[in-house]
């Protein structure tokens, strides 16, 4: 957390309490980019957050302030300043859901306060999608209102873009959407007026004195029922045998009987499609915190994942057809790169190439060990100068046959070759994890599109590493 946020953290903290902060504890991140600091005063202690996004800021605090009025265990919001993207919220300590399986899991068993206390959260989960739905302002859902079809695409899509190509799974892509549409339609069949909390899983759920409470819930929106208990039940890394599965989605139909009325059967079905939806959502994530943001302990899920997805596949049984996808789900469970992911002695080294305009700023490295370069390519004669390549780019044809001809690039590139060469050969040996090589120009279209495409053909040829290639002028201009 930068500097400047901390501090107008602590003003905002001794304006509202009166206090004079004494300490402050920085929060580990999780999966999301939001930022925690414990703020320790005189008299009291909150949670500090920041978060540059504002609807997001807006969906957590409309969220809190109505589910509190429907007096439901969430955090108390206590002041905030929109300007600055802040606000301070109810410390619910340090104790997450997933925190206390790792203590109390005996042997192969699930110890029995486990399961209690699991049934807990399901009684809380149907007042939050049923009570918590009441009155809820869905105006303030972000990035949509419903868990709808294009809700459902995204997801697919963000599995099949960043586990399904990312881990080299073969597919075929018309056939794949075909099933895509299918299973999305079908889905759909579900009642879906209900609060949806959209991440409902264990290091979301706080354990206070032995009763839960519930944070980040701000992706929440309308939809059905069986995807929160889903999410809760098919968690990866909570990792809940079957049989536990089983009986608590027993608890759950006689919670939701009470207020709701369900047709158990249809419920079931529909269950089965929802854990499937939300698996490959959960390894979309792994995927690109993973695979793409180089996050390890992201990949060490995926273990868990492959497991949950042979189990369902087992178990499935609806009413729509699948042969792509469901071909495709085969060969990740029998995929052995997919086997083997996330250990540590077989981590490669990733290799993030970027292309960018300095008109926008050089690219952060958010790495762990911050290794790399930044070239300068302006120095190179710029095709963008003549009107017959301005729209192009430096992936086109005539852009490539101009570097090659009437330009310094052959000689610029062998120099960058040899000097990064140096350090992926040095970076393997000492088994590093990450290296950041980062081409600019003035426009981020062509010198330093064409370089950044000539390095990681270069090194995917002679190295055994992993290349991620962005072009970041390209992706904001949306092309």
């Amino acid at each position: 957390m930068k500097q400047e946020i901390k501090n107008a953290l602590i003003q905002l903290f001794e304006d509202w309490a009166d206090d004079k902060v004494v300490d402050v504890e920085l929060l580990p991140q999780s999966g999301s980019y939001r930022e925690y600091i414990r703020l320790i005063g005189e008299k009291r202690t909150v949670l500090g957050a920041y978060n540059a996004d504002k609807k997001e800021n807006n969906a957590f605090v409309s969220f809190s302030k109505h589910f509190a009025s429907k007096n439901l265990p969430v955090p108390e919001i206590y002041h905030q300043d929109d300007e600055q993207n802040i606000y301070l919220l109810q410390d619910l300590g340090n104790t997450t859901l997933f925190d206390y399986i790792l203590h109390l899991r005996v042997g192969e068993g699930f110890a029995n306060d486990l399961v209690i206390i699991y049934k807990k959260i399901i009684t809380q989960l149907v007042r939050f999608q049923v009570e918590g739905g009441d009155g809820l302002d869905y105006s303030a859902c972000y990035p949509r209102d419903s868990f709808d079809k294009q809700s459902m695409i995204w997801d697919l899509h963000y599995f099949k873009y960043y586990f399904l190509k990312l881990a080299k799974i073969p597919f075929d892509e018309q056939l794949l959407e075909n099933d895509f549409q299918k299973f999305s339609d079908y889905l759909l069949e579900a009642p879906r007026e209900y609060f949806l909390y959209r991440d409902f899983q264990s290091r979301n759920v706080m354990l206070v004195n032995g009763e839960p409470w519930f944070i980040d819930y701000q992706g929440g929106r309308k939809g059905a029922l069986q995807y929160d208990l889903a999410s809760l039940l098919y968690d990866a890394k909570a990792d809940l045998p079957q049989d536990v599965r089983d009986e608590l989605l027993e608890h759950y139909l006689q919670e939701v009987k009470k207020v709701q009325e369900v047709d158990p059967k249809s419920f079931r079905s529909f269950f089965q499609g929802y854990v499937l939806i939300r698996i490959m959502q959960a390894m979309g994530a792994y995927g690109f915190r993973g695979f793409y943001e180089r996050k390890e302990h992201f990949l060490k899920s995926i273990p868990f994942a492959l497991k949950n997805l042979e189990t369902i596949l087992e178990r499935m049984d609806i009413p729509v057809e699948l042969p792509e996808l469901s071909k495709a789900l085969r060969e990740v469970i029998n995929s052995e790169f997919l086997q083997h992911v996330g250990r540590e002695d077989e981590v490669k080294l990733h290799v993030e190439i970027n292309s960018f305009s300095y008109r926008r700023g050089i690219p952060l490295d958010k790495t762990t060990n911050g290794g790399g370069f930044v070239f300068d390519c302006r120095a190179i004669h710029n095709p963008g100068r003549y009107q017959e390549y301005v729209e192009m780019t430096g992936k086109d044809q005539p852009v490539i046959d101009f570097f090659k001809e009437k330009s310094e690039m052959d000689e610029f590139l062998h120099s960058v070759f040899n000097i990064v060469d140096m350090s992926v050969d040095k970076y393997i040996s000492r088994k590093f994890q990450n290296l950041q090589v980062s081409f600019g120009c003035t426009g981020g279209r062509h010198r330093s599109v064409f370089s950044a495409e000539s390095l990681a053909k270069h090194l995917r040829e002679k190295f055994d590493v992993n290349v991620t290639l962005r072009h970041i002028e390209r992706e904001i201009e949306g092309n």
